[in-house]
């Protein structure tokens, strides 16, 4: 039950974002600069970002080797280049805006473990080099076969590794509590425990039913931007919006660990890298997508035993190691890997679906969404 000061004074604006992560505090920081006037407000189910903004293993990557190989079933050169530059300039774009040392980035360069069965792969090197030159302007992946023993990897399971030197990591915790700040700043209100549970669009403006609690909440706004990426499904089944839950665990410090920077493997699927000297290490939803394609949170025994055989038996062979820490995120995903960033209708526009590339794309989205809105 709101007073009427509350209705009058805090429940009106002219841009309601739904969804706290970093699309949506991207579309409000670029709502804000455009329009310095204008009553903005993001709203939040959870305490933190209820996907992955907050839940992500905090890789600044743009797409391994083979990553790229697998998406030419489906995509083009000319495709494949405009993503990967979509992501590279989200990259870009979050940390000039963050500043590089309140998102905690490392530039200690992206690896990918090739074991025998990623070997053909090897053979599009040159191919996906000249490629990307045109965006990076010298060539980007490179063997490094040495690094297998200088990391302390398992040299009986490995052929070699591709090195990125153009791939670096993030903390991100610090870039979510950034972006909340940054908003703060320019007078975002930001309300958080705040569920938006259905919406109606009228002739000048947009209601929102929102549950806060116990406490039904109903807000207007004159226009509203989506960006509860997988979450967004439920209010636009149309679309292709798929979820995907991926795991991720982090080990206690670990005494002398001898690699630094992120690594991936199988074709991108699984993940790892140091935190200072713990590693952490996620994904596997390739063993069990039927499982994984769920907006409920969890851990899947089946995905945490494979994680586990490989960080023992892969990646600290012959070393002891203790888990602290375990959780999940939800990503989306559809049968193309470009985010969705439309409009529904003059006063409703979407930007959501980042196929698990929300640090690299995220930034940028929440850029191309805002012009959505702030145009007429």
């Amino acid at each position: 039950m709101l007073s009427f000061w509350e209705r009058e004074s805090l429940s009106k604006y002219d841009y309601v974002i739904i969804g706290g992560g970093i699309v949506g505090c991207s579309t409000a920081y670029h709502l804000k600069k455009k329009k310095p006037k204008a009553e903005i407000a993001i709203i939040e189910r959870g305490v933190f970002p209820s996907g992955a903004s907050s839940k992500n293993a905090g890789f600044a990557c743009f797409g391994s080797l083979t990553e790229l190989v697998d998406d030419r079933k489906g995509l083009s050169d000319d495709e494949q280049l405009t993503l990967v530059e979509k992501r590279w300039k989200g990259l870009l774009a979050l940390r000039n805006i963050l500043g590089e040392k309140n998102i905690g980035f490392e530039d200690n360069g992206g690896f990918e473990v090739i074991r025998k069965a990623e070997l053909p792969a090897l053979e599009y090197l040159d191919h996906y080099n000249q490629l990307l030159r045109s965006i990076f302007k010298k060539n980007v992946y490179s063997l490094k076969p040495n690094f297998i023993n200088e990391f302390g990897f398992n040299k009986s399971d490995i052929e070699t590794i591709v090195s990125n030197p153009f791939e670096g990591q993030i903390d991100t915790g610090k870039m979510m509590k950034s972006w909340w700040s940054l908003c703060s700043e320019m007078s975002i209100k930001i309300i958080t425990g705040c569920e938006l549970k259905g919406f109606e669009e009228k002739n000048d403006y947009v209601n929102l039913n929102c549950q806060s609690g116990n406490q039904s909440v109903q807000l207007q706004a004159n226009k509203i931007a989506i960006c509860t990426n997988a979450f967004a499904h439920k209010w636009f089944n149309q679309e292709d919006i798929n979820p995907g839950r991926g795991m991720v665990l982090v080990t206690d410090p670990i005494e002398k660990l001898k690699f630094k920077g992120v690594f991936h493997y199988d074709e991108g699927y699984f993940y790892f890298r140091n935190v200072g000297n713990r590693v952490l290490i996620g994904g596997g939803r390739n063993l069990d997508k039927s499982t994984e394609d769920t907006v409920e949170f969890g851990i899947n025994p089946k995905i945490k035993l494979a994680i586990l055989h490989d960080l023992k038996e892969l990646i600290l062979p012959n070393q002891d190691f203790s888990i602290d820490m375990e959780w999940s995120g939800i990503m989306a995903f559809g049968a193309i890997k470009s985010p969705i960033i439309k409009k529904i209708s003059d006063k409703i526009a979407i930007g959501v679906r980042l196929g698990g590339m929300g640090v690299a794309i995220g930034t940028q989205v929440g850029k191309e969404l805002h012009e959505l809105l702030a145009d007429g």
